[in-house]
Order: C-alpha cells, then sequence, then structure tokens
C-alpha cells in the first residue's frame, strides 16, 4: 500500500467497488480498505455442505440488453462476464397467503405482468394496467435511473405513500395485498414507506429478473478484476478506525493495524453514523449530527439456510413471498413471541450443476435487533471469531424450529428433504455489513417527511463524499446509481452519464 491515492474508499460493499472503478476509469489512483475477510458487503456469499449461500443478493432486476442496470454494468465492464439465470418469465415472483391456495404470480414484462395477474381478477385489468402506469411514470421522474443527467425529480413524488397509493388503484382487498406482497423488497411499512421507494424497487424486477448461478460474490469478483485493469487497489483485513482532518479536509485515515494512508479524495461506503464518528461529531453541523443520529434503521431478518440431500426437492425458478394473513402484508414487521414470523421470503440458489433438483433453499424473515440484545456485546466473524455462549445457540435453535414449522404450512414435506439447516440474525447482518443494529437497507424512509432522510453524497468538509445503501436506494440498481451520483461529485455529472451512454449505444 502506498502512503498517498487520489481516492481513499472506506468499505468495499457495491457502492465503493462501482465508484472505485469509474474513478479508477479517469485516471485516479483508487485504494479501497476492507476490514473483514471479504470483500463485496451484501454481495458476500458462504458455502455450508458444500452449497452456495447468498447473503443479501437473492436476484436481480434490469439486466437485459438496453435496461437501465445491463448498461451501468456494461459501462464498468462486467456485464459480460456475469453467469445468470432469468427467472421465470410468467411468475419470478409468487405471493401467496395461509387463507388462499391460490399462488398470485408478478411475472416479467408490463403486459405480462397485467396478464397474469388478470387470470386471478379479470374484473381489474384496467385498474392493474393504471398501476403499473405509475410505477412507470414514478420511475420515469428519476434521471439518473434513466441514465440521464438532465431533469429534476418533483419533490411532491417523494411524499407519496406505498400503501395509500397502492389501496388508490383498487376496491379489492386481496389485489391490494398481491400488489404490496412483495414489499419485503424494502421492509415496508404502512404509515411511512414512499410509493417512490416501491416504484424503484419493483419495476426492474418487472422488467426482467435473474438470479447469480453460484452467487452474487461473482459480481465482486467481476468488480475486482475491473479496478485491478485500471490500476486501482484492494486491501483486506484494514479497518479504518479514524479520520484525521485539518482545514476542513480529511487529510489521512487511520487503520486498526497502526497503518495510515493519505488521499485527495476520501469516500465513505460504511454506515453513516459510524462514518461521522470517525470523522469527529465536531466536524459536522449540529442540526444534520442530530438528523443523522436520530435516524432509524429499518428492521433486520433472521434466515434459515437449508441445505437438501441430493435429489429431494424439486428446483423452483421463482420467489415466494409468503403471509399468514393477506390482511397483514403491511404489518409483518409488528410480532411477538407468539405471531412470529408473520411472513417469509424464501429464494433457491441457481446452481451450474443441477437444474430441475435444488441444492439449498434460504428462507428469510424479519426479526427485531431488540430479540438479540442479551447477545449485543457479543462480535463475531471470519477475522475476528468469538462463541457467543450456549444461550445464543439454543435461541437460534429455537427460532430456527419455530421458522421450519412456518415454512413447512407453505412447502409441506420439506422437513424430510433437509440435510442440514444453518441460521443467521440481526447480529450477523450487523457484524459481517456493519449496518446500524443489523438493519437490511439502511434508514427508514419516511413519505411523511422526506428530506429527513435525504442524504446528500458532499459532506460539509470539502473531500469526504458518501455511497452506500445509507445515502441512496438500496439493491444493486440503487447502490450502482448512488456510485454514479457520488463520482459525479468529482468529475461532473453531465460529463460521467453522457459518457456511459456513449460507452453503451
Amino acid at each position: 500500500m502506498k502512503e498517498r491515492y487520489d481516492v481513499v474508499i472506506i468499505g468495499s460493499g457495491l457502492g465503493g467497488l462501482v465508484s472505485s472503478i469509474i474513478l479508477a476509469k479517469e485516471g485516479y489512483s483508487v485504494c479501497v480498505l476492507e476490514k473483514n475477510n471479504q470483500f463485496g458487503g451484501n454481495l458476500q456469499t458462504f458455502v455450508r455442505d458444500k452449497t452456495i449461500f447468498d447473503t443479501g443478493i437473492h436476484y436481480i432486476g434490469g439486466l437485459s440488453e438496453g435496461e437501465n442496470l445491463y448498461k451501468y454494468f456494461q459501462y464498468i465492464g462486467i456485464m459480460e462476464h456475469l453467469n445468470l439465470k432469468k427467472m421465470d418469465e410468467n411468475g419470478f415472483d409468487m405471493i401467496s397467503f395461509e387463507d388462499d391456495a391460490i399462488q398470485y404470480p408478478h411475472a416479467q414484462g408490463y403486459e405480462n405482468f397485467i396478464d397474469q395477474l388478470a387470470v386471478f381478477f379479470p374484473e381489474e385489468r384496467q385498474n392493474l394496467a393504471d398501476y403499473c402506469e405509475k410505477v412507470k411514470s414514478i420511475c420515469n421522474s428519476f434521471p439518473l435511473y434513466n441514465l440521464q443527467w438532465e431533469g429534476k425529480y418533483d419533490s411532491e413524488v417523494l411524499a407519496l405513500n406505498a400503501k395509500e397509493m397502492i389501496d388508490n388503484f383498487t376496491q379489492n382487498e386481496k389485489l391490494k395485498a398481491v400488489l404490496a406482497g412483495s414489499n419485503f423488497l424494502y421492509a415496508g411499512i404502512a404509515d411511512k414507506s414512499p410509493f417512490y421507494v416501491h416504484a424503484l424497487s419493483v419495476n426492474s424486477y418487472i422488467q426482467s429478473s435473474w438470479r447469480c448461478i453460484n452467487g452474487g460474490s461473482q459480481i465482486t469478483k467481476q468488480l475486482l478484476k475491473q479496478l485491478k485493469n485500471y490500476g486501482g487497489e484492494f486491501y483486506k483485513y484494514k479497518e479504518v478506525t479514524s479520520l484525521n482532518i485539518e482545514d476542513n479536509k480529511v487529510v489521512s485515515a487511520e487503520m486498526k493495524d497502526g497503518t495510515t494512508v493519505s488521499g485527495s479524495h476520501f469516500i465513505s461506503n460504511i454506515e453513516l453514523k459510524t462514518t461521522l464518528k470517525m470523522a469527529g461529531e465536531e466536524n459536522f453541523r449540529k442540526s444534520f449530527y442530530k438528523r443523522i443520529q436520530s435516524l432509524e434503521g429499518v428492521i433486520s431478518a433472521f434466515s434459515l439456510y437449508i441445505v437438501f440431500k441430493p435429489q429431494t426437492f424439486k428446483y423452483i425458478n421463482h420467489n415466494h413471498y409468503h403471509f399468514k394473513n393477506s390482511n397483514e402484508v403491511w404489518e409483518a414487521h409488528e410480532y411477538d413471541e407468539n405471531s412470529w414470523p408473520k411472513a417469509f421470503m424464501a429464494s433457491m440458489n441457481a446452481s451450474k450443476k443441477e437444474d430441475s433438483w435444488a441444492e439449498g433453499m434460504t428462507c428469510i424473515t424479519y426479526m427485531k435487533y431488540d430479540d438479540v440484545l442479551p447477545w449485543v456485546d457479543t462480535f463475531n466473524t471470519t477475522v475476528e471469531e468469538n462463541d457467543r455462549g450456549e444461550s445464543y445457540e439454543e435461541f437460534k435453535s429455537r427460532k430456527a424450529a419455530k421458522f421450519l414449522d412456518a415454512i413447512e404450512v407453505k412447502f409441506p414435506g420439506i422437513r424430510d428433504c433437509i440435510k442440514s439447516i444453518h441460521t443467521s440474525t440481526p447480529l450477523s447482518y450487523r457484524d459481517y455489513i456493519g449496518g446500524d443494529g443489523g438493519n437490511m437497507y439502511g434508514y427508514i424512509k419516511d413519505s411523511s417527511n422526506p428530506m429527513k432522510t435525504f442524504i446528500p453524497a458532499k459532506t460539509k468538509l470539502d473531500n469526504l463524499l458518501l455511497t452506500g445503501q445509507s445515502i441512496s436506494m438500496h439493491g444493486v440498481l440503487g447502490v450502482t446509481i448512488g456510485a454514479v451520483v457520488t463520482c459525479s461529485e468529482i468529475v461532473g455529472k453531465e460529463y460521467l452519464v453522457t459518457k456511459i451512454n456513449k460507452a453503451t449505444e
């Protein structure tokens, strides 16, 4: 590692890596610092019983030729190297309820989306069309979502509430639940989640939906390969503990191992509250600092990773969003000991080896950080291995058994197919991903106070920039666009977007 770089990037999540390639392509000397054993943040995978599992990337939208994420990935040089499997075009997501035997599909392509749901709701075809048009129009109001540098989104768009908007399209209660049924994608909250978050989340999947064969870490691998091609450097086991400030600028970053690195620009791809702590509260406006400290993290998750016995469970080329009650699609995060889990997402691993049989399945449900408070002072990663104790193992076993009971209702006989089960809790997300309270998607966005969670990429410190899901939209597309916003502060938005468009014509 050199003593000085043009750009030092803290954290190797998707936002940091995309930023690093964009700037390295522009001729900047770039260094990415990662504290953990694996690069990639939410793109990380792990192996259990020779089966690959994703931590955060279960499917990706917008990757067909000409679509927005395809163009961004093409520009940074990774698109043609990805190993992808297209999901079921007539239902990439299935929404189901315990009080109803029907599985309701979310299909790829807007006309197909309408056609497939109209089978179950024939009288709602026009309402479905109106819903789709509104989703598309909201997406069109965000310039960078469509690779445009000109234009400004209407601030009124930010204040539209997701549940209210969906409810306005139809009087049919079941259809309302079906349209909102994938709100696990953004941890939907009835009185808070904005409609633009819903629209930006579902639109790219309706355009096209894909799974990464053998996991999302292939994206990390290709990003690092491109970064290396452009002369960028990246280091793991490099935990930044503080930023040294002089004359309203970051001059260097100090690491846990005692090393220091200097730079002209610093980009933080880590948790926002942690970034402010590193830089020092006194270097930010009091009002800004207080606002950031008051932000509430999105709820966390409990995940069950199931390894199947060979050739016992059929591969399913779609995801399941399953709810105990169709009336509680927006309340799945509001549970007590008895009612948990109210809902879950189930997603298959796509494998090169076998197409008809599944190797593994990931099932995710909501879990509050408060549920793991007894062990909140423990810390456990590959780098720093620690035992959280027998009580924690008992807690996980008890929760896994109860979760499996709920999964068995949806997939009868699944227990007989299981070879082994593995779990993760909010503490796993906190320790490996670094999110505040182990949150899944950064901070809660509130339609009634949209500007509270609007965090600009540029900070009061002249050369400190921010990126990642805590700053912009979450998800692969949202974080990629956020990285473009961040890099625009250095190279210019018009210049960068024009260059991306020319490179992908």
